[in-house]
């Protein structure tokens, strides 16, 4: 865990989540190095683990068990989840190219993500086959293909496997038994499945024993998969409701899916980088995992090849070289001599047949097909999960045992100022605003309305209103609950846009304050043009100027701003407005409060927080169009009072009241599940004192999904009230502009004597 007692000096940054890393990601929340700023770089937040993945393909692993949660592991570890597609490398500057967002620094590179598909060459196959690779592309296609067999077991099913190594061998043994055993389940014959597996050699899985080839060579034939070896597949056809695989002997085969399993190969960008690199365009690396033409950069796994010693790409020597590349990170930001790495010559492989066997591979030997061999293989696959689902306790103001290894022990001593100056000087904050795109807001009436803004050296913005409008302020603030300070600013522009769009205006410009995690001053400097890149990038979008601000050092990071916006008089929504037989629409799913809290915790699963992140990222422009739109009469955010606080709002400005319908309210995924688990956001207590608002609270009060109605939200969605002969197309005109969730949740009436405001039905 970085400490906030420890300045930033170094960013040690890793792009990709594979089996290396998320060993090193371990090791470096165990010890971490204080001053270095951990970042990952990934494209998924869930890593399949390529040993329990042709038993998930089997059935007998669910997602979770298969895939590390990268989401939890970073936040252990400390490290900056970054969830983007690197791109390229700037070697010139130490960034790293980013397909969604800013360049990221580093002064420390370590690359793990794998082999990609090789570039399928044979006309019509990129077109019509199924690629192996991207994992995470290969298992939505497999699971429409699961769902179609189910579906409709009585249609007969011809598949081709393209490849006959191990990946395409165990690719067609795991899915012959999935799909036959489905087959099975549903009285039909397996008769019904044809597998093809076409393979240009003459054998089998070249780099294993003949012993290994033969048995498994049998085992595909006696289970009725059509074995087509020294076929050159030479074109690949559409035909009419099939895929029709042509080989170069004159053997055509047709089939309805078709996978392709060839070798791999290394994404074009390292090479064009100006990397080190094998003629298959893997990285070369030296005995101690660094590049042999840029010693600040590492790679391990697939994507890297020793050069000393070549190994096939096979996921065990990415285990083996967790901790090595681990040790030598640590080594090299401390200026110590690293450590030569030697893997081993020969590998146990332990290949599953698909039917709960598996046969023992190493050098010349082979043994099996066995039960007992498979339960081993499970234990074994098991137990390395094991590491990636628990995690020790760790006080956040505990040290490290070698806390006095800092790659700058100056930093560590040094007095901070208050005041004046904790601010971030003016030469790094010149250059943030040199870097930050120049957002051309096409928008004249803006333009015209800024007088001087920041390309003015005056000690305030200055901005004409017009004579015909009212202006609109608002203003929040907070501390980051995410590591990434480029999706932190995004989320915090829409959050704070947001009370604009609720009152009908038209936001115009914000000012925005931050303060920046103590830090050298390039490393302050860059943390500040991530996030106000974030914040630019939503602005730019709303047609909105940024015209100031104030920057601050402190022991986190917090971003807020204070925002401007002109709206006609009688254009101007309120709380107060609502009317008896109104309907009650949400715009978004609600949860963002627990799901975060149980991020702090270790206890969210990536998916949840990515889901969360999304919502928050959705910005509420449209929908308050909308809501103008099917004239509603009264609008709020959901946001920190929880939507039981500010729908109480709501119904004391109107002097009506309101019933909610529990069932109909949505929840973001996987926030029944924390809240289950009894965990809950920090200011949940507070907003529950609202309950004291609601007239059959002691009816209701223990129903699951009660904790919705207190849970704070950070950027959510809008609250309105609309007329009832509007309401079903407000719904279906929201949905339609993206608003996936929204939907009714309950109706106003008339206040009665004597009655709280509020009530709940289940």
């Amino acid at each position: 865990m970085q400490l906030a007692s420890s300045p930033i000096t170094r960013d040690l940054v890793l792009i990709g989540g594979g089996h290396s890393h998320a060993i090193a990601l371990k090791l470096w929340g165990m010890n971490p190095l204080p001053g270095v700023r951990l970042v990952l770089i990934t494209d998924t937040s869930h890593t399949p683990y390529s040993g329990m993945l042709p038993g998930y393909v089997a059935g007998f692993y669910d997602f979770d068990e298969c895939h590390i949660d990268l989401r939890p592991l970073a936040n252990f570890a400390g490290a900056q989840l970054v969830l983007d597609r690197a791109i390229g490398l700037d070697l010139s500057e130490n960034r790293v190219l980013c397909a969604d967002r800013p360049p990221i620094a580093f002064d420390v590179l370590s690359i793990n993500i794998g082999s990609t598909p090789a570039t399928i060459t044979v006309p019509g196959a990129a077109e019509y086959a199924i690629p192996a690779k991207p994992v995470a592309q290969f298992l939505d296609r497999w699971h429409e293909l699961v769902d179609t067999v189910s579906r409709s077991p009585q249609n007969p099913l011809h598949l081709g496997i393209v490849g006959g190594g191990a990946g395409g061998v165990e690719l067609a043994l795991t899915m012959q038994a999935r799909l036959s055993q489905i087959l099975q389940n549903a009285g039909e014959p397996t008769a019904n499945l044809q597998i093809h597996l076409f393979h240009r050699g003459a054998q089998l899985m070249p780099n294993h024993s003949p012993t290994v080839r033969r048995k498994l060579q049998q085992i595909l034939m006696r289970r009725g998969v059509h074995l087509h070896l020294q076929e050159n597949v030479k074109v690949v056809r559409g035909e009419t409701g099939a895929i029709e695989v042509c080989c170069e002997s004159g053997l055509t085969v047709k089939c309805d899916r078709l996978f392709w399993v060839t070798q791999a190969s290394a994404p074009a960008w390292l090479e064009k980088s100006g990397l080190a690199t094998d003629s298959n365009g893997f990285v070369l690396v030296g005995d101690t995992l660094q590049s042999i033409s840029h010693p600040q950069i590492f790679a391990a796994g697939d994507i890297a090849t020793m050069q000393r010693y070549p190994r096939p790409k096979a996921g065990v020597f990415a285990v083996r070289q967790g901790q090595p590349i681990f040790e030598n990170w640590r080594a090299f930001l401390q200026q110590q001599p690293l450590k030569p790495y030697q893997p081993q010559q020969h590998l146990l492989g332990l290949i599953g047949t698909g039917d709960g066997k598996a046969i023992a591979s190493r050098g010349e030997w082979g043994l099996g097909p066995f039960s007992a061999l498979w339960h081993w293989k499970d234990r074994i696959d098991r137990k390395f999960m094991e590491r990636f689902c628990t995690f020790p306790q760790m006080h956040p103001d505990m040290q490290p045992s070698n806390a006095d290894e800092s790659p700058n022990p100056t930093m560590q001593t040094t007095m901070r100022c208050a005041g004046c100056g904790s601010k971030v000087g003016q030469t790094s904050l010149e250059r943030v605003l040199q870097r930050l795109p120049k957002g051309t807001l096409n928008n004249d009436a803006i333009n015209d309305a800024i007088a001087l803004g920041l390309d003015a050296p005056d000690d305030a913005a200055v901005v004409r209103v017009p004579s015909d409008r009212l202006m609109v302020h608002t203003l929040d603030y907070f501390r980051s609950f995410l590591a990434d300070p480029y999706i932190f600013g995004q989320i915090t522009a829409h959050h704070c846009l947001s009370d604009i769009f609720a009152m009908g205006a038209t936001p115009q410009t914000a000012l925005a304050m931050a303060t920046i995690p103590y830090a050298t001053d390039a490393k302050t400097e860059e943390t500040l043009y991530q996030l106000l890149s974030g914040v630019v990038d939503v602005l730019n979008e709303c047609q909105t100027a940024l015209v100031g601000g104030h920057t601050t050092e402190g022991s986190e990071l917090a971003l807020g701003l204070a925002c401007n916006g002109f709206v006609a008089p009688d254009a101007l929504l309120r709380k107060g407005g609502m009317q008896p037989g109104d309907v009650l629409i949400l715009t978004k799913a609600l949860g963002t409060g627990t799901l975060f809290a149980a991020d702090m915790q270790l206890k969210a699963k990536g998916r949840w927080i990515e889901a969360a992140v999304r919502s928050m990222l959705l910005s509420n422009r449209e929908a308050a169009n909308c809501a103008i739109a099917h004239q509603t009469r009264a609008c709020t955010d959901v946001t920190g009072f929880g939507l039981l606080g500010h729908l109480l709002e709501m119904v004391q400005a109107s002097s009506v009241s309101a019933t909610l319908n529990l069932a109909a309210i949505p929840a973001i995924e996987g926030a029944m599940d924390t809240f289950s688990r009894g965990i809950f956001s920090s200011l949940h207590p507070q907003n529950a004192k609202v309950s004291r608002f609601v007239n059959n609270w002691e009816q209701v009060r223990h129903h699951r999904s009660i904790p919705l109605l207190f849970d704070p939200q950070t950027a959510g969605g809008l609250l309105l009230s609309v007329p009832e002969t509007e309401a079903s197309g407000c719904v279906e005109a929201l949905q339609k502009l993206g608003y996936r969730h929204s939907c009714a949740i309950g109706r106003v009436s008339a206040l009665e004597l004597g009655m709280l405001p509020l009530n709940v039905v289940l």
